[in-house]
């Protein structure tokens, strides 16, 4: 038996490093009971049928819910024998007990339900064994007694109780060990999985068996971690640290280059690759790597990856024109990113007269965002691009092409009176930044968002001089104050 009545069980969920997939079935499981749980009570009618006639109506028109409710796993059957019918009601007893958090009763009831796996009908074993896999690290988690201990008896007993998840599970397995520190048993797990077979290889274990290569690298990057740092701490060259670190260089090198070689998004493994090659001054490597993962077209799009080679790239040194390159493909994958304004900056560095103009663009876009819209850096940005565009005869044509479909709505959204009263109340600033962008172009709106400004200003400065003219208030302020405190002592 996989549970016993008495032990306490917990499981870990990894802090989001469970592949998704795994919990969508168990999920599933859960949800089932929601619709019994969410339907509507028909009363019972009593001896005494004098209820009025509204109310025989209203209970007419009581309906079940259409809700997208899952079916659910198993169903009642003709032909099902009293075993299977005693195993789907446990079944139910612990989604309902998981739904109410009660992980000690659904222990419990998982130490009855482990029975299943001496069902022998087909094919339902594995189905057994996924369920208690799923269920009983979700109570492993959730139990407040459980132990690492139990884990590991656990994954060791889900592992042997069928063959077509053993992977997977050992997979898992890893996780919980990896985020609880224990890099060297993590490991162990993965080369037991590494070398594990079972008849015909399908194309889905042979993808498990790559990304458990893959962890198994990231995992060699990690004691790599450990080498160097105990390499740095002291002055003295050790030759045998230095070759046991060159040595899971090597080790990690050979999975992690094979998981990049399949589209995906791999950014833990980049970064961990990444960060060998620059301890070891293979530079050129380290930009090929992030030039392959950032432009091939078989891969997903991943903003990350542009930003992580612009940040190299920036960090060696390379020149202006290719960091502009970079941000330019981030641009448009993400216009709101972090890295615009920098993006806008270098393109105003830059010697080129077209990309003034696309550092407006830059800039109009970010100010799109609500989250960039009282941003005091972006706005210098812009007011400085205009003093620098005024200069040129046809400066307003530039401005209107970039403008070119929010000429209807820019101006309501970033100039009216109530964004005037916001900014005069929480940045003066950035009120007078944007007052000289607006009368660049529209002294009609200048004028307007100038004056409400001005206004509410004087309304808060009016306010003030009222209460140093009468400090009444503030007098029973401090009286009360000071009462409090001496009542804090007594």
């Amino acid at each position: 038996m996989v549970f016993g009545a008495n032990s306490h069980f917990l499981l870990n969920n990894l802090n989001q490093i469970y592949v998704n997939e795994n919990r969508s079935n168990f999920e599933r499981w859960v949800m089932d009971d929601l619709e019994s749980e969410l339907r509507v009570p028909v009363e019972e009618q009593g001896e005494n049928e004098s209820s009025d006639d509204d109310e025989s109506i209203n209970r007419k028109r009581i309906k079940k819910p259409n809700l997208p409710l899952a079916p659910p796993l198993f169903k009642e059957t003709p032909r099902e024998t009293g075993f299977h019918k005693t195993t789907r009601n446990c079944l139910q007893h612990i989604r309902e007990v998981l739904l109410h958090h009660r992980w000690q009763d659904a222990a419990e009831y998982m130490a009855s339900y482990s029975q299943t796996l001496e069902d022998t009908t087909a094919n339902m074993p594995q189905l057994y064994a996924e369920i208690i896999w799923r269920i009983g690290t979700e109570i492993l988690h959730h139990h407040p007694d459980s132990k690492l201990e139990d884990y590991n008896s656990f994954y060791e007993r889900v592992k042997h109780s069928g063959v077509k998840h053993y992977l997977k599970v050992c997979l898992e397995h890893s996780f919980h060990l990896l985020v609880n520190g224990q890099f060297e048993d993590a490991k162990l797990q993965l080369s037991i999985a590494e070398s594990w077979r079972y008849g015909k290889q399908s194309a889905g274990q042979s993808q498990r068996i790559r990304l458990i290569q893959a962890y198994s690298g990231f995992l060699d990057y990690f004691i790599w971690c450990d080498k160097k740092a105990t390499a740095s701490s002291t002055d003295e060259y050790d030759a045998a640290v230095n070759q046991e670190m060159h040595s899971y260089f090597r080790q990690s090198s050979v999975n992690l280059k094979e998981i990049m070689k399949l589209p995906g998004v791999w950014d833990p493994f980049v970064l961990s690759y990444i960060d060998m090659l620059e301890f070891y001054n293979d530079h050129e490597g380290a930009v090929k790597v992030l030039n392959d993962y950032a432009y091939d077209n078989s891969f997903p799009p991943n903003p990350n990856a542009h930003v992580y080679l612009y940040r190299y790239m920036k960090k060696q040194n390379h020149p202006l024109k290719k960091l502009l390159k970079v941000l330019k493909i981030l641009h448009t994958l993400v216009p709101s990113h972090e890295l615009m304004p920098e993006y806008c900056s270098l393109l105003v560095q830059s010697e080129n007269e077209g990309d003034l103009q696309k550092a407006l663009g830059v800039v109009l876009d970010l100010l799109d965002y609500s989250s960039w819209r009282s941003n005091l850096d972006v706005w210098n940005h812009l007011m400085n691009i205009i003093k620098r565009l005024r200069m040129k005869k046809q400066w307003l044509k530039i401005f209107a092409e970039e403008m070119g479909y929010r000429k209807d709505w820019w101006l309501e959204i970033h100039f009216s009176t109530f964004q005037a009263r916001k900014d005069s109340a929480e940045n003066r600033e950035l009120l007078e930044v944007k007052s000289f962008v607006v009368g660049a172009f529209c002294p009609r709106y200048a004028s307007m968002y100038c004056g409400v400004g001005k206004a509410a200003r004087k309304g808060v400065t009016s306010e003030a001089r009222k209460a140093k003219r009468n400090p009444k208030p503030l007098r029973n302020i401090r009286r009360l104050r000071r009462e409090r405190g001496q009542q804090s002592q007594d």
